[in-house]
């Protein structure tokens, strides 16, 4: 198989330039969803080939089983289920074998789990045993030692910062999907039984029952914005809806645990209908002052794919979520610039902070991709 970069080299001479999409213009069909879709992969694929780092990224973004990258690859899971187009399915599978199917070096951070959902993918769709060995036998790993500390969240460079489990909300994303999978392609009920434990405690820790919104980590506990609001940050809360949209469909229908998962989904999603921004975004920290909030498009696209996966999937109310969903998806096109570059994307962090129209980042791009196919599979348009 040839390597990822000869793969996708070839793109960056194929970009359409085409004119920013005005409002008229939303594409709502499945195929020109799709069209966009594919447009927004090419372009970052092709940036990927040249060695580009988008612009104000931290120094782990070109790693190649990092969580940065590994979102991306999870987006092209689900592009490459919806496209005809080969070199989707060739680009997960050649980085699958250059990576020679393994997960991120650090065994128990769920960061490094994230690319494993693009093995579980690649074994279904070809690539057989091989490309589930090494991540069977780091979970096998975990679960002989499974850590037991606190979920008590340090500040970085402290020297402590419990990445040991899932005490930030990432991690909802990152790892369980990989632990429910393994579970059900194995048979063994000791991955799921694992997963549903962590999941539980982070949820236990992190989730505002009140809100219906996860703190970041423990060291958001206290924080407030301006208006005196507690600070629930958008990209973190959409890893978390996400997560679920990929962990749910995992469980069996007769699991007595579904309905958790469910009931939780649920109400992140009556509450982020609430407040949506009269642009269709969401604001990068959630309950702060809507009308002078800056556009953000990784949890704007994190949150349409779970509202859409939704909807989908018999959830969520069609008619209750579709205006919302619309109008997400409206303001994700806006953000897609006339090369194909998608902007407003919040740099590396941890908590909400400024954006700009030319921020750019490869999970953004992942975000993107989910929620077009299920934009797509809702068929909006007329």
């Amino acid at each position: 198989m040839k390597p990822l970069s000869a793969l996708v080299c070839a793109l960056a001479l194929a970009l359409p330039m085409t004119a920013p999409v005005k409002a008229q213009d939303v594409p709502y069909k499945p195929e020109a969803v799709m069209s966009l879709a594919e447009k927004v992969a090419d372009y970052q694929l092709a940036t990927m080939a040249g060695g580009e780092i988008p612009p104000k990224a931290s120094g782990d973004t070109p790693h190649l089983k990092g969580w940065v990258q590994g979102a991306l690859f999870v987006g092209l899971t689900a592009l490459a289920d919806h496209s005809d187009k080969p070199h989707y399915k060739k680009v997960i599978m050649s980085r699958g074998i250059a990576n020679k199917w393994r997960l991120g070096d650090r065994i128990f951070h769920a960061d490094d789990h994230v690319i494993g959902q693009s093995y579980l993918w690649a074994a279904r769709n070809g690539a057989g045993e091989a490309a589930l060995k090494p991540t069977q036998a780091t979970l096998d790993r975990i679960l002989i030692t499974q850590p037991k500390g606190d979920l008590v969240h340090t500040e970085y460079g402290t020297g402590r910062d419990c990445s040991d489990r899932w005490c930030w909300c990432d991690a909802l994303f990152m790892a369980p999907p990989v632990w429910f999978e393994m579970s059900k392609v194995t048979g063994n009920p000791a991955y799921a039984d694992y997963a549903k434990q962590e999941f539980r405690a982070a949820t236990d820790y992190l989730y505002d029952t009140e809100e219906h919104l996860y703190f970041r980590d423990s060291r958001f506990f206290d924080r407030r914005e301006a208006n005196g609001a507690k600070q629930f940050w958008s990209r973190g809360n959409g890893w978390v809806l996400a997560g679920l949209a990929r962990t749910i469909p995992l469980l069996a229908e007769d699991d007595p645990e579904r309905a958790y998962y469910i009931g939780i989904f649920r109400e992140m999603a009556a509450k982020l209908k609430t407040i949506q921004t009269a642009e269709g975004y969401w604001a990068p920290s959630l309950l702060s002052d809507r009308d002078k909030a800056l556009p953000e498009s990784s949890g704007t696209g994190f949150f349409v794919y779970g509202l859409a996966w939704g909807v989908n999937a018999g959830i969520l109310d069609r008619k209750e979520y579709e205006p919302t969903i619309r109008k997400g998806w409206a303001a994700l096109t806006r953000a897609v610039h006339p090369d194909g570059k998608l902007g407003w994307v919040q740099p590396v962090s941890d908590r909400p902070e400024s954006v700009e129209y030319d921020d750019t980042q490869f999970y953004g791009v992942g975000a993107f991709l989910l929620a077009a196919t299920e934009v797509s599979e809702m068929k909006l348009g007329k």
